[in-house]
């Protein structure tokens, strides 16, 4: 899908559509600064792009300079209901805020917001979710449907570009994955604004990055998104490591992509084995090439003939391959670490 984007800035990353950002938040309590801060900084280490914090009070308004102080990543501030949090927040240096401007009071107040970001250029995200519905678009549509989360999200758009402010993200968010893939779609086909997407609720890990991974891929794969976050009941490190790989598997990440075949009855090498070792021994390695594990030479170098470096199994041995030419023969004991020297030089 071509769509007509408005691009907004946050922090130093850019919301164009050029670029997809990796988003997660923080797990830690808000009223714990130097947890949060270390978290911050770990989730950076591990690839976050934009980290968000919940402001639930006026004390946790102290976690944005904090933060902001160790990482170099835009920091989103998570607000709900109370105004007064988002001027502090955006007075304290925030890069972003996420509020719903409906439910924070009267107009006057939304105006007080908007004056504080519109001064300081920092963007809203309207954030709407299928667990908080409001009560009136429930009983229109009977349930959090694609259209009820579409019109709820577009009430608070018209409240935010009556104030004259157009630097909006929208989040539509359900733990319902064809809702939320079928809300984005609606959404998308008409509205400007850079969409944040999430399964939200999305569950541990297991699950939880299956869930997004259908969710989340399926939109990016049709061209919607520019930010997206994994949501997952879990250390919020997991939640980049899995965003990393969805990109990956769309051809829109960078790093070490593995390519390995389930096994069969030819396979004479713990290739399951060795396998989880590579993907274990590359997660970090930033380079932007496939390797291949396969399970026997046979079919292996040839239905991996693509990747940039591989190895593929034998009796009790291995052979190590660039784009389908064999380099050497190593043990099955050697084979891991003969396969990371390869790496190395690549």
């Amino acid at each position: 899908m071509k769509r007509e984007l408005r691009p907004v800035r946050v922090g130093n990353c850019l919301l164009d559509g050029k670029k997809i950002y990796i988003q997660s938040m923080l797990n830690v309590r808000a009223d714990d600064i130097e947890g949060s801060v270390k978290q911050a900084a770990e989730l950076e280490k591990a690839g976050c792009e934009i980290v968000r914090a919940a402001i639930p009070d006026k004390d946790a308004v102290r976690l944005i300079p904090a933060i902001k102080e160790k990482i170099s990543i835009p920091l989103v501030a998570d607000i709900h209901f109370d105004y007064r949090l988002a001027v502090a927040a955006a007075e304290a240096g925030i890069d972003k805020i996420r509020i719903n401007p409906g439910n924070i009071g009267d107009m006057d107040k939304v105006k007080a917001v908007v004056k504080a970001c519109r001064s300081r250029n920092i963007p809203i995200r309207i954030g709407v979710n299928g667990g908080s519905l409001e009560k009136e678009l429930l009983e229109k549509y009977g349930r959090p449907t694609p259209e009820a989360l579409v019109e709820s999200a577009m009430k608070h758009v018209r409240i935010l570009e009556d104030c004259d402010f157009e630097d909006i993200v929208i989040s539509l968010k359900s733990s319902d994955v064809p809702t939320m893939i079928g809300a984005y779609r609606l959404l998308a086909e008409t509205c400007p604004y850079p969409l944040h997407l999430g399964v939200t609720e999305a569950g541990t890990q297991r699950m939880g990055i299956i869930k997004s991974a259908v969710g989340i891929g399926s939109l990016l794969c049709d061209g919607i998104g520019e930010t997206i976050r994994v949501s997952l009941t879990d250390d919020p490190v997991n939640e980049i490591y899995a965003a990393k790989d969805i990109l990956k598997a769309i051809g829109r990440g960078s790093g070490v992509r593995i390519v390995s075949c389930p096994t069969c009855g030819r396979t004479k090498i713990d290739l399951i084995s060795l396998a989880k070792q590579v993907e274990e021994a590359t997660r970090d390695i930033n380079k932007d090439i496939t390797v291949a594990v396969m399970g026997c030479v046979v079919n292996g170098i040839g239905e991996s003939g693509n990747a940039d470096i591989g190895i593929a199994g034998g009796d009790g041995c291995a052979v190590l391959f660039s784009h389908g030419q064999r380099i050497r023969k190593v043990s099955e004991g050697e084979a891991l670490q003969a396969l990371l020297d390869e790496i190395e030089k690549l």
